[in-house]
């Protein structure tokens, strides 16, 4: 990898990993839901105007919208408005990576190496360290469920994802883009009906700099420049070479939420983080590690 694109990889994870700590800024002004779906009516009306529309059929654009866009984000920022701090949101959100290999076992029937039921296995005793660590003071039962249920969400988009390829289709950033116009739908529905219109109206009458701010951050460069980024990584790299990066974002949102918010982990919790990192980097590199033995064995 290039000088230039390594900077541009490493930006994408800084910008991916301070997304938590915007997302907490944001919710001070706003409630979880409308937040949602403004974020994602700025991301269509912004994006659309750099990027083609996919070809796609309209049906997979909401069957891809729904669980990855709406769901995922719904969860995670509801997760964040009652008690889910954002350092450990960025780490807990990243067990995505093993839901998904539970949904395509279950659902594509993809079978399950070995070396990935141990990260499994690894990375479910961190985040139970993580869900019973008792630290009623930085983290709450409901918001951890939350951001599980958003992890889930995630993965089912994955799987969507790879449904969409296996059918011919291109499932790149254009796709994210443009399906974003999908889920502000069912997030205005949901915010008029949990949230309230007497909430709503105060929300945007009370509108300040700091949710605009914070909802400019979230469409243009978390969404619209970190995954046009991060597509254009893909495009000149094996994918195997960019995705790994991804693990750098739970440090950096762990590190930006200690500096920016002054969080607290306890020492139980960052055992657990340490054992929920370990499962990825063992779900990730485990094929390779695997290959190298065999060639030495040989």
């Amino acid at each position: 990898m290039s000088n230039k694109d390594m900077l541009i990889a490493l930006s994408i994870v800084v910008l991916w990993g301070v997304n938590f700590v915007v997302i907490a800024w944001g919710l001070e002004g706003m409630p979880p839901l409308l937040m949602g779906g403004l974020r994602f009516l700025l991301v269509a009306s912004i994006g659309s105007l750099f990027f083609k529309r996919p070809d796609i059929p309209f049906v997979w654009w909401v069957a891809y919208a729904i669980p990855i866009s709406f769901l995922q984000f719904a969860f995670l920022f509801s997760a964040m408005k009652f008690g889910m701090p954002a350092g450990l949101a960025s780490l807990a959100l990243q067990s995505q990576a093993l839901f998904t290999l539970l949904f395509a076992f279950l659902i594509l029937k993809e079978a399950i190496k070995g070396y990935q039921l141990l990260a499994i296995i690894v990375a479910i005793s961190g985040l139970s360290l993580i869900a019973f660590s008792h630290d009623t003071t930085t983290m709450t039962a409901i918001g951890f469920g939350l951001t599980m249920a958003g992890a889930a969400s995630w993965a089912m988009g994955n799987i969507c994802n790879r449904t969409i390829s296996n059918r011919g289709y291109k499932a790149n950033v254009n796709l994210i883009i443009w399906s974003a116009w999908v889920p502000p739908i069912p997030f205005f529905i949901c915010s008029l009906w949990f949230e309230g219109p007497e909430i709503i109206i105060d929300s945007l009458v009370s509108f300040s700099w700091q949710s605009m701010a914070s909802l400019i951050y979230l469409a243009v460069f978390a969404t619209i420049l970190g995954y046009g980024s991060w597509s254009y990584l893909l495009s000149r790299y094996p994918t195997s070479q960019v995705a790994p990066l991804s693990l750098g974002v739970p440090i950096v949102g762990l590190t930006s939420a200690s500096l920016l918010l002054n969080e607290s982990v306890s020492a139980i919790q960052w055992m657990g983080a340490f054992l929920v990192l370990t499962g990825l980097l063992m779900n990730t590199f485990g094929s390779r590690f695997k290959r190298k033995i065999a060639i030495e064995a040989q």
